[in-house]
This record gives C-alpha cells, structure tokens and sequence, in this order.
C-alpha cells in the first residue's frame, strides 16, 4: 500500500513544483501576497513619489550567504502578477547549491515594478530557499545510511505544499501531505487501548485502510516502546514510527523488526536535532521525520541588488 513517491531515495525525488501545488494554487498564494502588500488600491506609495514613471532598470536576486535555492519556480508567477512587462532571466534551478553571491535570477523592467515585486519574491526566496537549506544539512549528515529524510505536517498555514517542496529541493522526500492521504495511527489514537489490545487494534485497522477508496498512501503507527512495537510489526501496517525513542533502542527495533518482518519500514521522530540525527541514521532506521524542517527553518538571506 505504501505509494513509489513515499519509497524515493532523495535522488530520486527531483523538484518538480508541479508535484505539490497547481498553477492555480501558486497564483492564489501570489496573488493574496500581493494583495496584502499593496493593500486595496495596489499601490506603492514611496515609488510613487520618488520613481519617475518612465524609469527602466535592472536588479538581481544575490544570494548574501551559502545554502539551498528553493522558490524560483515560482519567480514567473510573480512577475506576471505585478507587471507583465518585466522579464525574467533565472539560470538556477531549484536544488541548486548556493555560494555567497551566486545569482539566482536577474529581472529586467520599470523600476516601479521591480520596487514594488521585491519583497514578495523575497518573502517566497528567503524562506522556501531556508527549508531547503536546512534539509540539505540533516540529509548531508545522513549520508552513507540508509535513512531518508522526511518533514511533518508542521507547517504554516496555507504555505504547506510549497515548504514541503522545498524539503525536495533539499534532498528530502515528502511525508503524507494530510491527514487525507494516508493513515498515521498516533498515540492519542491508541490512548484508549492497552498494550494486549494493541496489535488486533491496529490489523483490523489496516484491513479497513485496505478496502478505503482511494486507498491511502500507506498505513503507519506510532509506538513509544519495544513492547508496542513487537504487537504492531504482526498487524499488516507497513510502516512503525519510533517515537522519540533513543538511538540505542532503535537499534533493537532494527533488529527485531528484522527478524519479526523484514518488510516494515522503521521511521524515527521526535527532538531530532542537527546533533543527534547522525547517530539516529546509524541505527539502521529507513527514514528519520523531522518538524523543525518547516517549522524553525531560518531564512536563507537573499536580496535584490539594483545593477
């Protein structure tokens, strides 16, 4: 039950914006940014009074420190959205590794649009390229194991599709998308339950995902303890989330899950942090989830240089 999407190495996941959000979904989110940024009347009062009308220039997207780039994609919307008269020239992809000073994209047309655009294509740059920076780092030091790495639901309201692309540009995979397309069994899910009512719990809950149209992406439960996880790996789910549990205990829910059913994916969570996701990937787990991707991302510093 578990789709190919879920099953992508890194590598494998190119970003492809596409993949997350509609064009139709991408011009609403630029369009309600603009909004808020003009205000009613569309206007940008301090280009207003200070830039003649028949000015023309040229301004560049610099990248002011090394990271990720994620966010071009969506530079085209932008300027369509402001003034179609502004052209684009962007060489880089998203994915693409930045150094301090890399040109991202150069943008070409009356100044008065390109003031006005600026901090919009900023907003979307800095953060979506800060996610995928980040990303990059936990993905780097999980290199050599087997581990992937994957976000969370934790996300900003109404920004979720394009934070979890820009975990793909970072070399991630994307975990569920909500609480629509696959079934994470979690323990306020189970807190009704004792621990021998655990395992026929959860097989009967796998059956019922089973017979589900459209059928979920996959069926995962999350336990806390080795005991728990014993009863779960018999239910048919195919993957167990190893909760906040300490690299040492991973270890043997590695080894258990290998001899109780090879087949079960074993995904980590909870206070991973840049210090401890390596030992974490040592383990043996499959994949190793992590919020603060999306949620403590800082901003990748990008600004737009007049030339």
């Amino acid at each position: 039950m578990i789709c190919a999407e879920s099953l992508m190495s890194p590598m494998e996941c190119q970003p492809d914006l596409n993949r997350f959000a509609t064009l139709a979904e991408v011009e609403e989110l630029v369009a309600c940014a603009r909004r808020e940024d003009l205000g009613p009347e569309a206007r940008d009062l301090t280009s207003e009074l200070f830039i003649p009308g028949e000015l023309r220039g040229v301004a560049r997207f610099v990248a002011r420190q090394a990271g990720c780039l994620a966010g071009a994609a969506l530079l085209p919307v932008v300027m369509r959205h402001y003034d179609a008269g502004v052209t684009l020239e962007a060489p880089l992809a998203d994915g693409s590794e930045l150094a301090a000073g890399s040109s991202i994209a150069t943008i070409a047309g009356p100044m008065r649009s390109l003031l006005a655009l600026e901090r919009v294509a900023l907003n979307f740059l800095t953060h979506l390229s800060g996610i995928a920076s980040l990303t990059r780092r936990y993905v780097d030091l999980a290199a050599g194991h087997r581990a992937v790495i994957c976000d969370t639901r934790k996300t900003l309201p109404g920004l979720r599709h394009l934070e979890k692309y820009a975990v793909v540009c970072g070399g991630g995979i994307s975990h569920r998308m909500g609480l629509y397309d696959a079934v994470l069994i979690k323990d306020n899910h189970l807190a009704h339950l004792g621990l021998e009512d655990l395992g026929q719990a959860v097989r009967l809950a796998v059956e019922r995902a089973k017979t589900a149209r459209p059928a979920p992406a996959f069926v995962e439960v999350e336990v806390d303890s080795l005991a728990q996880l014993e009863r779960v790996l018999a239910s048919g789910a195919d993957m167990v989330l190893l909760d906040n549990m300490a690299p040492e205990q991973m270890v043997q829910a590695v080894q258990r899950r290998d001899r109780i059913r090879p087949g079960v994916l074993l995904e980590a969570s909870g206070g991973i942090n840049l210090q401890t996701v390596r030992a974490i990937a040592e383990s043996g787990v499959d994949r190793i989830s992590i919020g603060a991707l999306t949620h403590s991302a800082p901003a990748l510093d990008i600004g737009l240089d007049v030339v």
